[in-house]
């Protein structure tokens, strides 16, 4: 009997971390490090004071399990293709009533969850919409 060979995907070349000054290679955009650091920053001083209570510790969970459960794009999984997914998006945002419910939440690869961001045409989600995907 012959043995059969699984063949792993390639990964891509790991890049510099892109903090300032940091020499370390990663797959990510930061190294482990700095990536804590940087978010850390941004939901300190970037991220309004407003949302800041619905993105709490609990978030980071729930986001892991959800990506755990849907490892693939679910939007490009009914295109036919295969792309891990990086983002949760909320279906209905937390803002207009949403919730961190699995029913609201879509697991997309980056540029996914960009394009459907940038269709909404409204960054901040500040005048309600409906949303059809």
């Amino acid at each position: 009997m012959p043995t059969e060979r699984r063949s792993a995907m390639p990964y891509s070349p790991k890049k510099p971390c892109r903090y300032p000054g940091c020499p370390r290679l990663t797959h990510n955009t930061y190294c482990d490090i700095h990536a804590r650091q940087v978010s850390s920053y941004y939901n300190q001083y970037q991220r309004p004071k407003r949302i800041r209570p619905r993105y709490h510790r609990g978030w980071s969970k729930i986001r892991q399990q959800y990506l755990l459960r849907h490892p693939f794009c679910e939007m490009c999984l009914s295109q036919g293709r295969y792309t891990q997914a990086t983002e949760v998006h909320h279906v209905l945002p937390l803002e207009h009533g949403g919730t961190n419910d699995f029913k609201n939440l879509m697991a997309l690869c980056k540029p996914c969850h960009s394009r459907i961001t940038a269709q909404m045409d409204d960054r901040w989600h500040q005048k309600p919409r409906q949303y059809n995907y």
